[in-house]
């Protein structure tokens, strides 16, 4: 199934967004995390595994936000993480204006 696209162009034109995609290490050479672009991000979005959050405030949250995404606000990310550690993490957001 894949996501509408409608949210790409708001989201695209609005501000380069910082994607970054939270996994395991697998060794210690290798970064704890890495920057994705909105196409890796776009392939993501539905799979089980994959948990997707905004970092944006409320109000663009609520007018525009990711299929699926749980908005952070000021809740603690010890509450909003899952508890399956393998899980795959997306943190997005506007960027500093």
């Amino acid at each position: 199934m894949q996501p509408r696209a409608s949210w790409r162009a708001p989201w695209l034109a609005t501000a380069a967004a910082l994607i970054a995609l939270a996994v395991p290490a697998r060794g210690a050479a290798r970064e704890p995390y890495q920057t994705l672009g909105v196409d890796a991000v776009e392939r993501m979005l539905g799979a089980s595994d994959v948990r997707v959050y905004d970092a944006n405030t409320r109000e663009l949250f609520e007018k525009n936000h990711l299929p699926g995404a749980v908005h952070l606000g000021r809740q603690k990310l010890s509450v909003l993480l899952p508890a399956d550690r393998t899980a795959r993490l997306v943190f997005y957001c506007t960027g500093p204006k």
